[in-house]
Protein backbone atom coordinates (compact mmCIF):
# COMPACT_ATOMS: atom_id res chain seq x y z
CA UNK A 1 0.00 0.00 0.00
CA UNK A 2 2.77 2.88 1.15
CA UNK A 3 4.55 1.57 -2.70
CA UNK A 4 1.36 3.23 -4.35
CA UNK A 5 1.58 6.04 -2.05
CA UNK A 6 5.01 6.86 -3.22
CA UNK A 7 4.30 6.58 -6.65
CA UNK A 8 1.33 8.17 -6.88
CA UNK A 9 2.97 11.12 -4.86
CA UNK A 10 5.98 11.32 -7.24
CA UNK A 11 3.70 10.98 -10.35
CA UNK A 12 1.97 13.66 -9.45
CA UNK A 13 5.33 15.87 -8.02
CA UNK A 14 6.69 15.46 -12.29
CA UNK A 15 2.93 15.98 -13.89
CA UNK A 16 3.35 19.91 -11.83
CA UNK A 17 6.57 19.44 -13.05
CA UNK A 18 5.67 19.59 -16.24
CA UNK A 19 2.73 21.59 -16.14
CA UNK A 20 5.05 24.61 -14.23
CA UNK A 21 7.52 24.21 -17.29
CA UNK A 22 5.07 24.45 -19.53
CA UNK A 23 3.79 27.63 -18.29
CA UNK A 24 6.75 28.84 -17.59
CA UNK A 25 8.10 28.43 -21.70
CA UNK A 26 4.63 29.98 -22.44
CA UNK A 27 5.83 33.19 -20.91
CA UNK A 28 9.18 33.98 -22.55
CA UNK A 29 7.92 35.44 -25.96
CA UNK A 30 5.65 38.10 -23.85
CA UNK A 31 9.10 38.47 -21.41
CA UNK A 32 11.47 39.01 -24.34
CA UNK A 33 8.32 41.51 -25.88
CA UNK A 34 8.46 43.69 -23.06
CA UNK A 35 12.17 43.50 -22.85
CA UNK A 36 12.32 44.81 -26.27
CA UNK A 37 9.51 47.30 -25.81
CA UNK A 38 11.32 48.84 -22.39
CA UNK A 39 14.61 49.09 -24.53
CA UNK A 40 12.97 51.06 -27.62
CA UNK A 41 11.21 53.29 -25.11
CA UNK A 42 14.18 54.35 -22.95
CA UNK A 43 16.13 55.22 -26.25
CA UNK A 44 13.59 56.49 -28.66
CA UNK A 45 11.34 58.41 -26.42
CA UNK A 46 11.34 60.63 -22.94
CA UNK A 47 10.19 58.03 -20.85
CA UNK A 48 12.90 56.65 -18.27
CA UNK A 49 11.04 54.93 -15.97
CA UNK A 50 8.44 51.97 -17.01
CA UNK A 51 5.63 51.51 -14.95
CA UNK A 52 3.10 49.16 -17.43
CA UNK A 53 3.38 47.23 -20.57
CA UNK A 54 0.56 45.74 -22.53
CA UNK A 55 0.81 44.39 -26.21
CA UNK A 56 -1.74 45.39 -28.68
CA UNK A 57 -2.81 43.33 -31.38
CA UNK A 58 -5.01 45.10 -34.16
CA UNK A 59 -4.46 45.66 -37.92
CA UNK A 60 -0.51 45.64 -37.05
CA UNK A 61 1.21 44.59 -33.48
CA UNK A 62 2.24 47.54 -31.15
CA UNK A 63 4.05 47.26 -27.76
CA UNK A 64 2.01 50.35 -25.71
CA UNK A 65 4.54 51.11 -22.87
CA UNK A 66 2.96 53.52 -19.93
CA UNK A 67 6.06 55.53 -17.58
CA UNK A 68 7.08 58.77 -16.70
CA UNK A 69 9.91 60.95 -17.77
CA UNK A 70 12.90 62.87 -15.80
CA UNK A 71 10.37 65.63 -14.99
CA UNK A 72 8.04 63.10 -13.38
CA UNK A 73 5.25 63.46 -16.27
CA UNK A 74 3.32 60.30 -17.14
CA UNK A 75 3.60 59.28 -20.89
CA UNK A 76 1.97 56.66 -23.25
CA UNK A 77 4.21 55.49 -25.86
CA UNK A 78 2.98 53.18 -29.10
CA UNK A 79 5.45 51.28 -30.42
CA UNK A 80 5.40 49.01 -33.68
CA UNK A 81 6.26 45.73 -33.43
CA UNK A 82 7.78 45.63 -36.95
CA UNK A 83 11.01 47.49 -37.04
CA UNK A 84 10.93 48.67 -41.14
CA UNK A 85 9.91 52.80 -40.74
CA UNK A 86 9.51 52.78 -37.08
CA UNK A 87 7.00 55.72 -35.80
CA UNK A 88 6.66 56.00 -32.80
CA UNK A 89 3.75 57.66 -31.32
CA UNK A 90 3.76 59.21 -27.21
CA UNK A 91 1.07 61.14 -26.21
CA UNK A 92 0.72 62.65 -22.42
CA UNK A 93 -1.58 60.67 -20.77
CA UNK A 94 -3.60 63.24 -18.76
CA UNK A 95 -4.32 64.15 -22.46
CA UNK A 96 -6.22 61.24 -23.36
CA UNK A 97 -9.08 60.17 -21.41
CA UNK A 98 -8.89 57.48 -18.63
CA UNK A 99 -9.66 53.74 -18.92
CA UNK A 100 -13.08 54.69 -16.29
CA UNK A 101 -13.71 57.06 -19.28
CA UNK A 102 -13.45 54.86 -21.86
CA UNK A 103 -15.52 52.31 -19.76
CA UNK A 104 -18.41 54.98 -18.90
CA UNK A 105 -18.63 56.11 -22.59
CA UNK A 106 -19.32 51.99 -23.52
CA UNK A 107 -21.85 51.44 -21.11
CA UNK A 108 -23.70 54.99 -22.33
CA UNK A 109 -24.22 53.06 -25.33
CA UNK A 110 -23.85 49.53 -24.71
CA UNK A 111 -25.66 47.02 -22.50
CA UNK A 112 -22.46 44.29 -21.76
CA UNK A 113 -23.27 41.51 -19.79
CA UNK A 114 -19.26 41.27 -18.79
CA UNK A 115 -16.10 43.15 -19.65
CA UNK A 116 -13.32 40.87 -20.43
CA UNK A 117 -10.60 43.68 -20.81
CA UNK A 118 -10.02 47.27 -21.45
CA UNK A 119 -6.57 48.21 -23.38
CA UNK A 120 -4.81 50.85 -24.69
CA UNK A 121 -4.07 50.37 -28.87
CA UNK A 122 -3.34 51.99 -31.95
CA UNK A 123 -5.19 51.86 -35.45
CA UNK A 124 -3.82 54.33 -38.28
CA UNK A 125 -1.69 56.11 -35.84
CA UNK A 126 -4.96 56.86 -33.85
CA UNK A 127 -4.59 56.13 -30.23
CA UNK A 128 -7.37 54.51 -28.78
CA UNK A 129 -8.72 52.53 -25.85
CA UNK A 130 -10.32 48.68 -26.98
CA UNK A 131 -12.75 46.97 -25.07
CA UNK A 132 -13.22 43.80 -25.37
CA UNK A 133 -16.78 42.31 -24.03
CA UNK A 134 -19.32 39.70 -24.08
CA UNK A 135 -23.13 40.66 -24.59
CA UNK A 136 -25.88 38.81 -23.07
CA UNK A 137 -26.15 35.99 -25.77
CA UNK A 138 -22.27 35.10 -24.89
CA UNK A 139 -21.09 36.58 -27.96
CA UNK A 140 -17.92 38.48 -28.15
CA UNK A 141 -17.71 42.26 -29.00
CA UNK A 142 -15.17 44.99 -29.70
CA UNK A 143 -15.80 48.49 -28.71
CA UNK A 144 -13.12 50.90 -29.52
CA UNK A 145 -12.98 54.54 -28.21
CA UNK A 146 -10.80 57.81 -29.56
CA UNK A 147 -8.20 57.96 -26.52
CA UNK A 148 -8.13 61.96 -26.96
CA UNK A 149 -11.52 62.57 -27.44
CA UNK A 150 -13.89 59.37 -26.66
CA UNK A 151 -14.92 58.86 -29.76
CA UNK A 152 -16.66 55.93 -31.12
CA UNK A 153 -14.16 54.92 -33.70
CA UNK A 154 -15.70 52.05 -34.79
CA UNK A 155 -16.99 48.67 -33.23
CA UNK A 156 -16.62 45.05 -34.29
CA UNK A 157 -19.87 42.95 -33.08
CA UNK A 158 -21.42 39.14 -32.53
CA UNK A 159 -18.11 37.77 -32.98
Amino acid sequence: MKKWIWISSIFIMVLIGIAVNIYLNALKPLQSAEAKAEEIAKAETDIVNITDFTLYNGTNSYYVVKGTDQAGKRLVAWIPEEDNNRKIVVRNEKDGISKQDALDKLYQIKQPDEVMSVKLGIENQIPLWEIYYRSNDELINYYYIDFKTGEWLKDIQNL
